[in-house]
């Protein structure tokens, strides 16, 4: 079988040079328009509100800043949960939401909520959301 192969193709070079020219030129035709992700991204859609407010215990700034945050950010649409960090001086607050929302559409309820809430904050307080979500913290 393999000889009959190796014959008919040594007879039919021509041939041969073709079809391993559409090969080539079908494999980089479907390497340049197939979508391809090194790292896809398998993470929830995430929205940080990140607040900074220097100076106090991570109690005071628990009760006067980050717990607000979440209570108001857990009744926002398409919410999965909400978890909130603090620290000293700094309050961290993950808002998670269902898979297939949109990321922008998610940032803008985040900010259209907390415009609500700035009334409940302490004076000089400003919360400021993650602009791109990068795994992990950032804060660009």
């Amino acid at each position: 079988m393999i000889d009959r192969i190796i014959e008919y193709s040594a007879r039919n070079r021509f041939l041969v040079l073709l079809l391993v020219f559409f090969a080539t030129a079908a494999g980089v035709w479907s390497l340049r328009t197939s979508p391809l992700d090194a790292i896809p991204d398998l993470s929830d859609v995430q929205v940080i509100v990140f607040t900074d407010w220097p100076g106090r215990s991570p109690d005071i700034v628990e009760d006067q800043i980050t717990y607000p945050i979440i209570t108001t950010m857990i009744a926002a649409p398409r919410v999965k949960y909400v978890r909130g960090e603090s620290m000293f001086g700094y309050s961290f607050v993950n808002v998670v939401f269902e898979d297939g929302t949109d990321l922008y559409w998610a940032r803008s309820r985040v900010l259209e909520y907390m415009q609500g809430i700035s009334g409940r904050l302490p004076a000089g307080v400003s919360p400021r959301t993650s602009k791109v979500y990068v795994p992990g913290f950032s804060f660009v």
